[in-house]
């Protein structure tokens, strides 16, 4: 379903026109329709949970020299449980810091018996110590081209009428269509909800079974496997 397709539901129950073209449009309806599309898409990618559509997968190569690497050019964000895994030693992934202070603190105490360690300082991933040359360090995050245009190319945004939303698209129209309610002091509060239950299902059906089959036992699907020898920080 294309965003047109999507703003033309829309457009029914919010009691607009419905609408032959949009994003080619300078009427004011519908550049508002175009900026509410692109936020509620926003929030929807971003906000809520680690889509799996969304997520994509980073490799950087040391050189044994450099400990900054630049962040993928379509870099949203790190996923909300990340880990950073060295191939030189695979069984355990590198401790994160998000403290700045605590950062600085290890360059300027010269931890030289430091294992693995990582943060995000400006637009580079930091690791200390740096990663050996050859060798890998790998991580998921969220890309931000969360939106198809109509030669299927990922984009960040919708800007024409045939653009696709990378996600589910009932979510998106129901976002829309409390959104635009509360926006104009029109009663919303039955539109959000079911807008909130929409999402839930689909993060539901996102995140797949909550139980993992493993010969006769079972164990929830976030369960950390514990490496026979590894602490884990």
């Amino acid at each position: 379903m294309t965003i047109l397709s999507i703003i033309k539901d829309v457009s029914t129950v919010i009691g607009l026109t419905v609408p032959t073209a949009v994003f080619s449009s300078t009427d004011r309806e519908h550049v508002e329709l175009q900026s509410l599309a692109n936020e509620m898409a926003q929030r929807i990618a971003f906000d809520t949970r680690d889509w799996t559509k969304l997520k994509t997968l980073a490799t950087f190569t040391g050189d044994g020299v450099s400990l900054g690497f630049n962040l993928p050019a379509d870099y949203k964000r790190m996923l909300k449980k990340a880990r950073i895994w060295p191939s030189a030693s695979p069984y355990a992934p590198y401790t994160h810091y998000p403290d700045s202070d605590q950062w600085l603190g290890l360059t300027v105490q010269n931890f030289a018996t430091l294992v693995g360690a990582w943060t995000i300082i400006g637009e580079q991933v930091q690791i200390k110590p740096a990663v050996a040359n050859l060798t890998t360090a790998q991580f998921y995050y969220l890309t931000d081209k969360i939106v198809k245009d109509a030669g299927g190319t990922p984009k960040t945004a919708f800007t024409a009428d045939d653009d696709v939303f990378r996600l589910e698209e009932r979510v998106l129209k129901l976002g829309m269509i409390w959104q635009w309610k509360a926006n104009k002091g029109q009663a919303y509060s039955e539109d959000m909800a079911t807008y909130e239950d929409a999402l839930a299902v689909s993060a539901g059906a996102d995140q797949g079974s909550n139980i993992l089959v493993v010969g006769r036992g079972r164990m929830p699907v976030n369960a950390e496997f514990a490496f026979p020898g590894v602490i884990t920080p």
